[in-house]
């Protein structure tokens, strides 16, 4: 697998190789802004300012390859009933996320285990069966959420391959059509490796996940400041480096406004096919808007690249 080296600035004392499984911790300044960040990543993509025709496709994994977030909300409703965690001693059910609920609560923290800390402070620490009283302390509170994200991840796993799950309309017709055509194809997703590994291998087939130009996920990036897409916008980054192309000769496929942001800060245009639980966010910078893919070729994406690239 082909490493980065990605040099900080220059009050930094070391460079840092990095794989897709590697933890990173950049110490950047509080104020750091995303077009400062990319200044400070080295980039050996040789750009041509005439480029605009679409080179490579870049595809999210949750929310775009499968719409996934309801099979998560299953798996945890699952786990808080396992475990019997109940946030309040009165309380006469388990824990359950309804479908409103955790639409905003996924849209606002990313990753199960900041969800759970969250809604546990928010809600009051649980009773349940790996502790019968809420616990108190640091130790305690982690144990609790490392037992019921593992149980909830591996419940996760099953529903993947129990074979019920369909990747969402047009998008194996567009990787064919793209490997067919010349294109370069790349999955990102800021999800844990195994778990895309997995979701890949079982909704677009071994053979088209071997293909791929580009894989990169379980890239977990730590940044001392407050952004709450910085982490994509990296990630975005090391995709068209790795595959060797202008970002102006990309084209993102998201499914939330984070990913669009991401991809529009790192210069590269961004479609939607939004989910029915990011429906109602703003997605003024996508060049184009869809429910799903169903009907869109890749000669429509050919078409809006060039017209963005035009309109700029």
């Amino acid at each position: 697998m082909a490493c980065i080296t990605i040099p900080l600035s220059s009050s930094s004392s070391s460079s840092f190789i990095l794989s897709h499984t590697t933890l990173v911790r950049f110490r950047t300044p509080r104020n750091l802004s995303i077009s400062s960040t990319r200044k400070r990543l080295s980039l050996s993509v040789s750009v041509s300012a005439s480029s605009s025709a679409l080179q490579a496709l870049i595809f999210d994994c949750d929310g775009v390859i499968l719409e996934s977030e309801h099979l998560h909300r299953q798996a945890y409703n699952e786990a808080f009933a396992h475990f019997n965690v109940r946030c309040s001693s009165s309380a006469s059910q388990p824990l359950n996320w309804d479908l409103h609920f955790y639409d905003q609560l996924q849209n606002q923290i990313g990753g199960g285990k900041p969800k759970m800390r969250w809604y546990f402070k928010e809600h009051g620490w649980p009773s349940s069966t790996i502790f019968e009283k809420p616990p108190e302390d640091d130790e305690g509170r982690a144990k609790i959420i490392d037992t019921i994200q593992d149980w909830k991840t591996e419940r996760y796993k099953e529903i993947i391959k129990s074979g019920t799950v369909e990747p969402r309309p047009g998008v194996i017709r567009l990787m064919d059509e793209a490997k067919a055509s010349g294109k370069k194809l790349a999955v990102c997703s800021a999800a844990t490796k195994s778990s895309v590994i997995l979701c890949l291998e079982n909704l677009i087939g071994i053979e088209r996940f071997q293909g791929l130009d580009c894989f990169l996920a379980g890239m977990l990036i730590t940044f001392e400041l407050q952004n709450p897409y910085l982490g994509f916008y990296v990630t975005t980054l090391f995709a068209f480096q790795r595959l060797g192309v202008s970002e102006k000769d990309c084209l993102v496929v998201e499914d939330s406004v984070i990913g669009l942001q991401a991809a529009t800060k790192a210069g590269m245009s961004c479609v939607i096919t939004y989910t029915s639980s990011t429906a109602e966010q703003d997605f003024k910078d996508a060049i184009a808007i869809y429910p799903d893919l169903s009907s869109i070729r890749l000669k429509d994406l050919e078409l809006l690249l060039q017209n963005a690239a035009i309109a700029n």
